[in-house]
């Protein structure tokens, strides 16, 4: 398995396990996760009022993971004109923002930023230099007229 297909496979797990499945047939079935996800969001939406929440995302991949998360279950993320690039507002139930897509983005977020942070420091060694740890500490240079 290349280590893209392990990202896919743990993509599609973690969505399993946000949208409740409880039989491992279930879980194998992470095409149908989407739609129970999108079931639970109709049930919440049923019971309890949207609410508006503004987001706050300045990373551009994980920007993009939240807005493909949120257009996937159906929601329409948006900004109010004058807003920042990094605010996303998004309405619905507050159970479901809380419980289901916040926790699956971070979740989704985590497992894409190791990838490509794996990926960035293989290509760094391989391409431009094979050490790729942090700067050395040195003493600072005494400057002259301070005293120390």
């Amino acid at each position: 398995m290349t280590p893209e297909q392990a990202l896919r496979a743990k993509l599609r797990k973690i969505e399993s396990l946000f949208a409740g499945a409880a039989t491992e047939g279930e879980k194998a079935a992470a095409g149908a996760a989407g739609d129970r996800i999108r079931a639970r969001l109709k049930e919440a939406a049923g019971r309890e009022a949207e609410i508006e929440m503004k987001f706050s995302i300045s990373d551009g991949w994980s920007r993009q993971l939240f807005i493909a998360l949120c257009r996937r279950y159906g929601l329409r993320p948006f900004r109010y004109k004058r807003m920042h690039r990094q605010s996303i507002i998004v309405k619905a139930p507050n159970s479901f923002l809380e419980r289901v897509l916040w926790p699956e983005f971070e979740e989704l977020n985590d497992a894409l930023t190791a990838y490509l942070a794996e990926i960035t420091e293989r290509v760094i060694k391989e391409e431009v230099h094979g050490e790729t740890g942090d700067v050395d500490e040195v003493d600072e240079n005494r400057q002259i007229g301070r005293a120390s």
